[in-house]
This record gives structure tokens, C-alpha cells and sequence, in this order.
């Protein structure tokens, strides 16, 4: 394990241990979006419509780095979203699925396009909706705020909450784990 990983003088690995060698092992990162990319809230206009969501920029730095690796992000969401679907359009995210009501099943079309099997992603889910995408993920993470029948579930509650780099945390383990992280901030620094 790495003590490179550091998030505000805490040290989530030491409550979830496994969390560093499935990190290692991820080949693809799906998020749910209210509470995981945003803070769970959403504003109504006086038309009925959703009128805004906030997306933490960090966030999507980590989504940018990870691609940068070869490790594609999906989103599954149950709300259909303008702003979501151009967030991901700006974050170069292909398998965008909105207004999704069996997100495990999401998940297996997702995996099924892209090769992959459900050891090799780690999906990161707030509350009950996600706990069947999330049942035989290779990694289960959700935020510090998610209910506390997805913290019981999850390999690793991040320090962060939803919305609030609890997404970026999630990218840097990975990052770390898999031996990517440094050489990426070096060249950040170049």
C-alpha cells in the first residue's frame, strides 16, 4: 500500500484495507450522478423543470486522468438530464445512460460493449437505487454522505461527499494503485 495517499490527514485505506488491490485492478469507473457527481440536490424552476445541477471541477479532472490511462468512465443515472448529458459530452464520457430504471441491467450492456466483466470496474452509487449495479462490482465505493445501507455495502466510503471530489478521491486511488499517478502529476508540473 502506498502512503501516497492522503486526503485531509485521513487515511481511508486503513478502514477499508481491500480498497488499495481492487484500486489496482479497475478497468472502468461507473457513477451514478445525484449524490456521486452532484451533492444530491436538485433545484426546480418555476416551470417544474429541473433548472441546475453543480459539478465539482475536480471531478473531472480525476474522469479526464483515468481516460488518459485507458480507463474509460460510464455514467447510469435514473434522472433524465440536459446538463448531465452535456457534462459528459464536455468530459469525453461515451456510455452515458439516463432515465434508467434497472441499473444493474445498465451495467451488463455497458460491460458487454466494452468487454469487460463485472470484476474489472468499480462503481460508485449513494443510495438503495445503485446497490444492484453496484452487487458484483469488483469495486463498490460510494460517497461519505451516501445512506448508510450503501456505506455497509461498499469496499470504500471516500472521506469526501458527493459532489465534493468524492469522485476525484475515487480517481486518485486508482491512479495510485495502478502505478499511474505520479508520472501524471509530473507532468502536470512540466
Amino acid at each position: 500500500m502506498s502512503s501516497a495517499f492522503n486526503t485531509h490527514n485521513t487515511n481511508p485505506l486503513a478502514q477499508y484495507p481491500q480498497a488499495w488491490d481492487r484500486a489496482g485492478k479497475v478497468k472502468l469507473l461507473v457513477l451514478d450522478v445525484d449524490g456521486v457527481l452532484t451533492n444530491g440536490q436538485v433545484w426546480i424552476g418555476a416551470d417544474g423543470k429541473e433548472s441546475l445541477k453543480g459539478f465539482d471541477i475536480q471531478d473531472g479532472l480525476g474522469i479526464k486522468l483515468l481516460e488518459q490511462c485507458g480507463i474509460p468512465t460510464a455514467i447510469i443515472t435514473g434522472r433524465n438530464s440536459k446538463m448531465v448529458l452535456s457534462r459528459c459530452e464536455e468530459l469525453g464520457i461515451k456510455q452515458v445512460h439516463m432515465g434508467v430504471e434497472n441499473k444493474a441491467l445498465a451495467l451488463d450492456q455497458v460491460l458487454k460493449a466494452l468487454g469487460l466483466n463485472m470484476a474489472d470496474c468499480a462503481v460508485m452509487g449513494d443510495d438503495w437505487p445503485d446497490l444492484a449495479m453496484m452487487k458484483n462490482a469488483g469495486m463498490r465505493v460510494c460517497p461519505a454522505q451516501a445512506h448508510e445501507a450503501v456505506k455497509e455495502f461498499a469496499h470504500l466510503v471516500t472521506t469526501h461527499t458527493g459532489g465534493n471530489s468524492a469522485v476525484r478521491e475515487l480517481c486518485d486511488l486508482i491512479l495510485k494503485a495502478q502505478n499511474r499517478y505520479e508520472e501524471l502529476l509530473k507532468k502536470a508540473k512540466s
